[in-house]
This record gives C-alpha cells, structure tokens and sequence, in this order.
C-alpha cells in the first residue's frame, strides 16, 4: 500500500511538473527594458556623423583657401597629405582644431588677425594634424 502511495505522488508530481518543463523559458523570463532605445542610438550615431563631418569639412575649407595653399607650399607641407591626416583624427581633436580653424577666419575677416598671423595658425595647425596623426 505504501509503493502505490509513492507511485501516486511522483506521478502527481511529474504531472505537474511537465506543462512547467514544456513551457518556452522566455514565457518566465521578464523582458528587460533597454536603458536607450535602438531608435535614440540610431539618432545619436547620425548626429555623430553629421557634426564629425561638418568639422572635416571646416578644416577641409580652412586648407582649400588661397592662402592656405600658398602657406603650406611656402612651409614645404603637402596639402592633399593635410587634408587625408584630417580624416584620420579623433572627433575631440577635430572638433577642437575646427574651432581653431573658424575662430582664425573669423578673426581675419574681422581684421584682428593680419594675413602673416593667419598663415602662422595655418601652417600650425597643419603640422598638429601631421604630428597627431603620426605618432597614432
């Protein structure tokens, strides 16, 4: 009489515990939320881009002025060589030479800057892409 008590159990038991074993994991398992949603990394990485490209696009400006190219032909710099380190530069490092390169025009257009200082920022801010980009 006690085995078939036994039997009964682990028969109840295994009963129950089937449709539990069956049952998908993920129907137990809670979802979790996504802290940022794939929609708002989407955006960020675009905005990303968009301001990464606008800053190659200033220094890229900044070097295809007259006076740039006659700059960097007097200090000996190859400006098609200035203008591919651009790309290779970090988004601080462009966005900081950027600013650079727009306060210098800025400057000259307002007459603060004669045309000798600019060149001088030009040609250094030339040489820092050069040397950033060649101890990377």
């Amino acid at each position: 009489m006690h085995l078939y008590r036994k039997q009964f159990v682990r028969a109840m038991a295994t009963s129950a515990l089937i449709p539990l074993l069956a049952a998908s994991p993920n129907a137990f398992a809670q979802a979790p939320e996504h802290v940022v949603s794939p929609s708002d990394l989407h955006k960020a990485t675009v905005d990303s881009s968009q301001v990464r490209q606008k800053n190659l696009d200033t220094l890229n400006k900044f070097f295809s002025s007259v006076e740039a190219q006659k700059a960097l032909k007097d200090a000996h710099m190859d400006a098609g060589q200035v203008k591919s380190a651009t790309a290779g530069l970090s988004d601080d490092d462009l966005v900081k030479l950027a600013a650079r390169a727009t306060k210098a025009q800025n400057d000259f257009k307002a007459g603060t800057l004669s045309e000798r200082d600019l060149l001088i920022i030009l040609v250094a801010i030339a040489a820092l892409i050069l040397i950033i980009v060649a101890v990377r």
